[in-house]
């Protein structure tokens, strides 16, 4: 779980070092709707970057997965099923049970936000 939210912080940097005008990972979302990146996916750094719905899916070049939604507060939102493709994507992979991810997500309290079905990162 930590290895997630270490991962999701790694793409942030990495888009906003990118994409200097970004203030935040959730703006990619306007920024493709507004069609200022022409793109729904493309490459940024070591990532591809798909953007869907109400979020993105990145993939490092290791193949690494990191799937996030954004609230319309802007703030990542992860749920158990990205958490076991994030731990199914990684060079080693991990498969855990719900159980053990809800464990590991009670335990991560106050660094993670526990919402009924989903997860996010605390500010």
């Amino acid at each position: 779980m930590l290895g997630y939210v270490h991962a999701l912080n790694a793409i942030d940097e990495a888009m906003r070092a990118a994409i200097p005008s970004l203030e935040r990972l959730a703006n990619v979302l306007g920024l493709v709707r507004s069609h200022r990146i022409n793109s729904r996916s493309g490459q940024v750094g070591t990532y591809s970057c798909t953007v869907h719905g109400a979020g993105c899916r990145f993939v490092s070049d290791n193949g690494t997965e990191v799937d996030v939604d954004f609230a319309a507060d802007g703030s990542g939102i992860f749920d158990l099923w990205r958490l076991r493709s994030y731990g199914l994507s990684l060079p080693e992979p991990l498969d855990v049970t719900d159980q053990d991810l809800r464990t590991a997500a009670r335990s991560l309290q106050p660094l993670l936000e526990v919402r009924p079905g989903w997860f996010s990162v605390t500010n």
